[in-house]
């Protein structure tokens, strides 16, 4: 099951998550949509940079270039979205 469909049904049956189970989909949810985005734009790219009959020599290097500074970012999403999030300092600790 998405993390996508586990969010709604979380939220539509009314049964509370805990911290810990919101954390985790929430995590799933960008991880996934961060596939799709990168996935989607890697799709119209590939069609968009390939040589074309008319494209000299010059444009098509323009094209690769492109294409591949486009893809250093797609590999960039696809990785912010994967990569977990540090646990922030936890400051409750008792001063008596």
């Amino acid at each position: 099951m998405s993390a996508y469909s586990t969010a709604y049904q979380a939220l539509t049956r009314g049964r509370p998550l805990r911290p810990a189970e919101a954390a985790q989909l929430l995590a799933a949810l960008r991880r996934e949509t961060g596939e799709e985005l990168a996935d989607a734009v890697e799709r119209d790219l590939s069609g968009t940079c390939r040589r074309g009959p008319q494209d000299t020599d010059a444009e098509f290097r323009r094209r690769r270039r492109d294409f591949g500074a486009a893809m250093r970012v797609v590999n960039a999403v696809r990785n912010a979205a994967a990569a977990t999030a540090p646990l922030p300092h936890q400051r409750n600790r008792s001063t008596s």
